[in-house]
């Protein structure tokens, strides 16, 4: 189970994009996340008439490390830690450090 997965909201915590806030993409298998809108790098993209892509310089999301951001918790609008709880029924749920209110619904 990890911390973050695809589709939460996350703020930035540092480097360039540092404060904005994105939903995830794709979470990459070495602790590395795409996010919408984040981390934006040019890319020189050859033409590919099979496929019908332009040529040109197009702008992607590049990978940002785990480690450089947070869950955003909508009760507060910020950045918080994530631990685990173990519920009743025996099922494993990601719970905010500060308020610890359940992640996952």
């Amino acid at each position: 189970m990890h911390r973050i997965r695809k589709g939460d909201r996350v703020i930035v915590t540092t480097g360039r994009d540092k404060g904005r806030t994105g939903t995830v993409i794709r979470v990459l298998e070495d602790d590395r996340l795409v996010i919408e809108n984040v981390n934006m790098v040019k890319k020189h993209q050859k033409p590919n008439p099979q496929m019908g892509a332009q040529g040109g310089i197009v702008q992607k999301e590049a990978a940002i490390h785990a480690s450089n951001v947070m869950l955003l918790n909508p009760a507060t609008n910020k950045g918080d830690r994530v631990g685990y709880k173990t519920l009743d029924d025996g099922r494993k749920v990601r719970v905010f450090k500060s308020n610890r209110e359940v992640v996952d619904a």
